[in-house]
């Protein structure tokens, strides 16, 4: 069936998800340690987080790979 992703465990979780799940996890605080982006230190939201991720794809690879992370420490 084409559009699946067997091998991609991001598949099917939005963004959106993955960031809101992250800073209910960590905090703000500890996303700017472990991940140096100024939408994590200065003023925080999820909107401005989401926007700037969109348009940039090494920070989202980094969110995406400490959001796996914390799924295999929970799993």
């Amino acid at each position: 069936m084409p559009g699946e992703q067997p091998n991609n465990p991001l598949h099917g979780i939005s963004l959106i998800a993955i960031v809101t799940d992250l800073v209910e996890r960590r905090g703000w605080e500890d996303l700017a340690e472990q991940i140096d982006i100024r939408c994590f230190r200065i003023d925080p939201s999820i909107n401005s987080t989401l926007k700037f991720l969109r348009r940039t794809p090494w920070a989202r690879r980094k969110v995406e790979q400490l959001y796996l992370a914390d799924q295999r420490r929970s799993g």
